[in-house]
Order: structure tokens, then sequence, then C-alpha cells
């Protein structure tokens, strides 16, 4: 492939993977809500992050967060990210789905 080709896009339709989705480290449920805590990586360490879930009669919505925290382990970021999640959903209920928030 040349080196317009890469840059450019060219040549999108011989690969078929999938981007990768972000590994779910935990999930818990809190008033209705669910938390997933997700692996973010930088570098060498992982990031506080996570994923606010509602269903709502047919829809679901979904928030993510990612803040400057850093991790050293997976449990770390667990612990951390399921805790900002009830934070969160304590400070802001259905607001967190909101254009506003």
């Amino acid at each position: 492939m040349s080196f317009f080709s890469k840059l450019f896009g060219g040549n999108k339709g011989s690969s078929k993977q999938q981007p990768e989705q972000p590994k779910i480290l935990g999930e818990e449920e809190y008033h209705g809500y669910l938390i997933q805590a997700i692996e973010y990586k930088q570098g060498d360490e992982l990031l506080l992050a996570g994923n606010i879930i509602k269903q709502v009669g047919q829809i679901t919505k979904s928030q993510q967060f990612i803040r400057s925290d850093r991790m050293i382990n997976k449990e770390q970021a667990l612990t951390a990210s399921l805790a900002k999640g009830r934070q969160i959903i304590d400070q802001n209920g259905d607001h967190i789905f909101s254009n506003d928030a």
C-alpha cells in the first residue's frame, strides 16, 4: 500500500478488523443505573473511566466518563471507577444524559 493510500484511508474495504472495544473491568447496578468500569490505558497506567447506562422504556441511554486520575492496576481502576460512577449518579441523576450536563 502506498504512502498516500495509508494517509488518506485507501484500501479500507480489504480489512475486516473491527475497532477494539474497551475491556469492561466490572459492573455494578446502582439506583436503577448500570455502572461499568472500563479499562482505559495511557502508557503503563490506567485512567479512571467508565460508562453509566440506564434503560428508559425501549431506549438505552449511556454516558461515558474519563477522569485524569491514574491507577497502577486493574483492581484500583475498578474500585475507583465504580465509586466515581456512584458519585456522578448521586450528584446528577438523570441530568447525566441531557446535553447540558
